[in-house]
């Protein structure tokens, strides 16, 4: 909503607008919190220093892969060509546990100073005033109880555990050739146990709670953009001030690229063992990228009411300023009704004509959902960088060679 927020005076009388500040904003977080957070703050892992992050990344990959090579070592499935996909070459597994696991965990602190430096900006900008302020700061605590409680991520335990109890075969694009989850005799193997049981549950956990904390985002953003914000029409990053919230969505590069790993890694598999070529498995890759740039765009959705409002309400009352003073420009210097002596040469009505109407202009071209490209094409880019080298791989040498020459032509 828009709102005219009263100004102050200062030791000089000069009008000045009040700028609002509160611990509970500068000290805001949706990643320190929850069971998980309070285990590893009781073991002495929590925090955002560098050493602490890398721990816990490396803990991950201790607990995931390091057992399912151990077990298949012992159980001769970890390389050889006994089996048609061993360990240590089967791309999917090895990506998603070595590459994307870890980038889930070391993405954490990141993403969750640029979310706490989004809260703030609202502070900075003054968007959030004085008056509005005990609003805020009621959502951003509502948001902190949800992201304490202990029922989301139970939930999330269950639903990233259960699968792996009624569900041997999850990997995509793969059917019935032999590797290291199955004995011979087409029993799970020790390795294909901790696999599905331990491995896999774990990664889906990791995965879902990046789910969970972009809802608890766009349940923050939904919130606020239903408390008297100042919005102004005629900001000049065409969303009427809320331009910098592109940015938030812009930190999950990290998590798209994981993604994009994970797929990529399944392609590859399917193209390198199942005998897939590019062209029958390019929708799965295509498919994720557009998916996951919308999943992005999503959380800003939540805002279009509010920005159509605004939209709405400044095309009336810039477009009758600018009908007025035309008219009055008009009545001034086409019809000669101005003082005699005086010039349109150097006068400040034809640029005050420019302004109104270059107001009125950046109105008309203001954004219902506060994205911006430079946002768009870091999303797409983290998306489709892991699919480079599945494409190089599937590629023959010739078409490759053919292209690289088509380029420098």
């Amino acid at each position: 909503m828009v709102t005219e927020r009263p100004p102050y005076a200062d030791a000089s009388g000069k009008q000045l607008m009040a700028q609002a500040t509160s611990s509970i904003a500068e000290g805001f977080s949706i990643t320190r919190g929850g069971p998980l957070h309070w285990l590893l703050v009781r073991l002495g892992q929590a925090g955002d220093g560098r050493r602490l992050v890398l721990r816990r990344a490396l803990a991950a990959v201790l607990i995931t892969w390091l057992p399912l090579l151990i077990l298949s070592a012992v159980g001769g499935v970890a390389w050889g060509r006994q089996i048609k996909i061993p360990f240590l070459r089967d791309l999917a597994i090895n990506v998603r546990l070595l590459i994307a696991a870890p980038i889930l965990i070391l993405s954490e602190s990141r993403i969750d100073r640029r979310w706490r430096s989004l809260v703030l900006q609202f502070l900075r900008t003054e968007l959030v005033g004085r008056e509005v302020l005990p609003s805020f700061e009621k959502i951003l605590e509502r948001t902190a109880r949800w992201r304490d409680s202990v029922l989301p991520e139970t939930v999330l335990a269950l639903i990233a555990f259960i699968p792996s109890l009624f569900i041997v075969k999850t990997e995509l694009l793969m059917s019935g050739n032999s590797n290291w989850h199955t004995l011979n005799t087409g029993a799970v193997s020790a390795a294909g146990w901790w696999f599905n049981l331990v491995s896999t549950p774990v990664f889906r956990f990791l995965l879902l709670r990046w789910v969970w904390r972009m809802l608890l985002w766009t349940s923050f953003l939904w919130s606020v953009s239903r408390i008297k914000l100042y919005l102004v029409a005629t900001h000049t990053d065409l969303a009427a001030g809320l331009g910098f919230l592109s940015e938030g969505q812009k930190a999950f590069s990290p998590i798209v690229f994981a993604g994009g790993a994970v797929i990529a890694a399944q392609v590859g598999n399917a193209i390198a063992y199942e005998g897939e070529s590019l062209s029958s498995v390019k929708f799965f890759m295509i498919a994720y990228g557009v998916l996951a740039v919308l999943f992005l765009i999503v959380p800003l959705l939540v805002v279009v009411p509010v920005l159509l409002k605004v939209k709405r309400k400044a095309l009336l009352d810039y477009g009758a300023q600018v009908t007025i003073h035309n008219q009055l420009f008009d009545q001034k210097w086409i019809h000669n009704h101005r003082p005699a002596g005086e010039t349109l040469l150097g006068n400040a009505d034809a640029s005050s004509l420019a302004d109104l109407g270059s107001s009125f202009s950046v109105v008309r071209q203001m954004q219902l959902v506060p994205i911006d490209k430079p946002t768009l094409i870091a999303l797409t880019i983290s998306a489709a960088l892991p699919m480079v080298p599945v494409v190089l791989y599937a590629t023959p040498t010739d078409e490759l060679v053919r292209a690289l020459l088509k380029m420098l032509a």
